[in-house]
């Protein structure tokens, strides 16, 4: 049986300073972070996804691991019964690696961690495992973009593909909804070491993806002109040695009180006047949405399916 030798991860957890906003939560003890979580990992699904970018979900469908918790917690998340609402199963370091070995052995096309930016230590060190085990698919870190570069720097060598948001360019946007001025300056930082990491976008004969980094950008209703700041800051930067997702498939799950401009969706003319933005500066790598994508198909069920076996390991 596969041991966990290094126990170095833990180092990480005594003062919390994974995440930008380095809230200092000791969650080793139990205290929980502006994550809300302590060092346990939680996972609240692990299977099979086809909602992601074609070239990530292919025919056969994106191993998809979706962690508890968040450091962002943007109001309009569409995943919130995760991000905010502690659903899902604690799991050890061993079973983590074990989860990404059954995901494989379902025919996934790659290994996609969503939201596992509060646990990148245990994540680095249940790939390494994994990998000495055989896995040998692309592993896709799947983030909010909310990351510091020395976090990320524990992934070098374990991650393929990052598929990253960037989501918001205007700091008063990002502190309205997210409750952080600073999130592009950190997203710029963060993007920056992933293309560093990967390189330029690398694919396969059938069109999947192995290598490089896909930017997300959901487009949010009354925001237009941020969603043209970033698409432009983007292309200039780095042309085509990224690929875009540009997004429409806002959907306000909920009734919002406080923020009464999100209650709606975004227009069709609207995207398609950003779309046009994009065609026109010269971008070409990119993937665009198409109508009927605005539906909760987009979020799966987080009811534990594939996190716990009858007997899980222990750390």
């Amino acid at each position: 049986m596969e041991q966990v030798k290094n126990m170095y991860w833990k180092k990480w957890y005594r003062e919390c300073t994974l995440c930008p906003r380095e809230c200092g939560a000791d969650r080793l003890k139990g205290e929980k972070g502006f994550c809300r979580q302590t060092a346990g990992i939680k996972v609240a699904r692990a299977a099979l996804h086809f909602w992601e970018e074609p070239c990530i979900s292919g025919t056969g469908g994106s191993g998809t691991v979706f962690f508890t918790g968040c450091h962002l917690g943007c109001v309009f998340c569409q995943n919130y019964p995760i991000s905010r609402e502690d659903h899902g199963e604690t799991v050890s370091v061993l079973r983590l690696a074990d989860i990404f070995m059954e995901l494989a052995a379902q025919g996934a096309h790659n290994i996609n961690l969503v939201s596992a930016s509060h646990y990148t230590p245990q994540v680095a060190e249940a790939l390494r495992i994994a990998r000495k085990k055989g896995l040998s698919i692309p592993v896709v870190y799947n983030t909010s973009g909310f990351e510091k570069v020395d976090t990320l720097k524990l992934l070098d060598g374990w991650i393929d593909i990052y598929l990253t948001d960037f989501k918001f360019m205007d700091p008063s946007l990002s502190k309205r909804y997210a409750f952080e001025e600073g999130y592009s300056f950190y997203a710029m930082k963060a993007l920056d070491e992933m293309v560093r990491q990967t390189g330029d976008p690398v694919f396969d004969a059938s069109g999947l993806m192995k290598k490089g980094v896909i930017v997300r950008h959901l487009v949010l209703p009354g925001a237009s002109m941020d969603s043209r700041k970033i698409i432009r800051y983007l292309h200039e930067t780095y042309g085509d040695h990224i690929y875009m997702s540009i997004m429409n498939q806002y959907t306000p799950v909920r009734t919002f009180e406080k923020y009464p401009e999100l209650n709606r969706g975004v227009k069709k003319k609207v995207y398609d006047k950003i779309i046009r933005y994009a065609l026109d500066l010269g971008v070409r790598n990119a993937f665009i949405q198409e109508g009927g994508t605005v539906r909760e198909s987009f979020i799966p069920d987080f009811n534990g399916e594939g996190v716990i076996e009858e007997r899980d390991h222990a750390i």
